[in-house]
């Protein structure tokens, strides 16, 4: 079992000028292999930073606390480091790879994670596999990565690699940002595929409820100005769709993002 140990985390953004603008205020969160967490919050409310500071972005830049994944200090650690120790980060908006096709790229990630080349006469089946269960014609394993991809094929080829890298932890930044109904559900299912396992730790950040109607979780966060403000179980969710953000932002301040 693989355990993701936050504490005390404070973060700052560089902004152009060269100054530091705190985001995280000291945020205490611990994830085990087959837990997932959601962390609800408004926008604004600095989820997204946590994501990406955990995932070693340069743009943040961290003031205090520390991060850990099995006592191994992953501050200390580069982003592909992080990465082939375990992490793994679904992006809310996932970048286009020029050049690289999404079979390569999958193969060499796979290669460096494991530290050995999947077998050929075994990977193409698996991936094929990945793809057709997350709906996506295999013909897009020899197109360049995310390039003309939509926003929901986007998506879906984000939990292809989930499901083919399994990582120790996983980070889902708005994972249901932008898919219809369909999409959600399909996305849904192969997360869901992996959080049954039992392998693999989930962080789901999200604004709403309704991937928790597909993704349930086992603790929901509630995530205000930089800090968690209030932790539950599923319940919860149900109680900030009916009520939203309202009461936590009121005596909250001014968000930092």
């Amino acid at each position: 079992m693989s355990t993701l140990e936050i504490r005390d985390l404070q973060v700052s953004v560089k902004l152009p000028e060269g100054e530091l603008k705190p985001i995280l205020h000291g945020v205490d969160l611990t994830v085990k292999s087959g837990e997932t967490h959601a962390i609800m919050g408004p926008n604004g409310s600095g989820k997204s930073t946590l994501a990406y500071s955990v995932a070693g972005h340069p743009k943040y830049e961290i003031t205090g606390g520390s991060v850990t994944l099995d006592g191994e200090d992953v501050l200390e650690m580069s982003v592909d480091e992080r990465a082939r120790a375990g992490l793994f980060l679904a992006m809310q908006y996932p970048v286009e790879v020029p050049g690289v096709s999404v079979a390569n790229f999958l193969r060499t990630a796979k290669t460096a994670i494991d530290g050995e080349a999947p077998k050929l006469r075994t990977w193409g089946g698996e991936l094929r596999g990945a793809m057709e269960r997350l709906h996506m014609d295999p013909a897009f394993a020899q197109r360049n990565v995310n390039e003309g991809f939509s926003g929901g094929e986007k998506k879906r080829h984000e939990i292809v690699q989930l499901e083919l890298l399994k990582p120790k932890m996983a980070i889902l930044d708005e994972t249901d940002s932008g898919l219809d109904v369909d999409a959600l559900r399909v996305v849904s299912e192969g997360v869901n595929r992996v959080r049954d396992t039992g392998d693999t730790g989930l962080l789901l950040i999200t604004h709403y409820t309704r991937i928790l109607r597909y993704i349930k979780p086992d603790h929901v966060h509630v995530f205000v100005a930089g800090r968690i403000v209030e932790q539950g179980g599923p319940e919860l969710a149900d109680k900030l769709e009916e009520s939203g953000y309202e009461r936590y932002v009121a005596g909250a301040g001014p968000a930092r993002v």
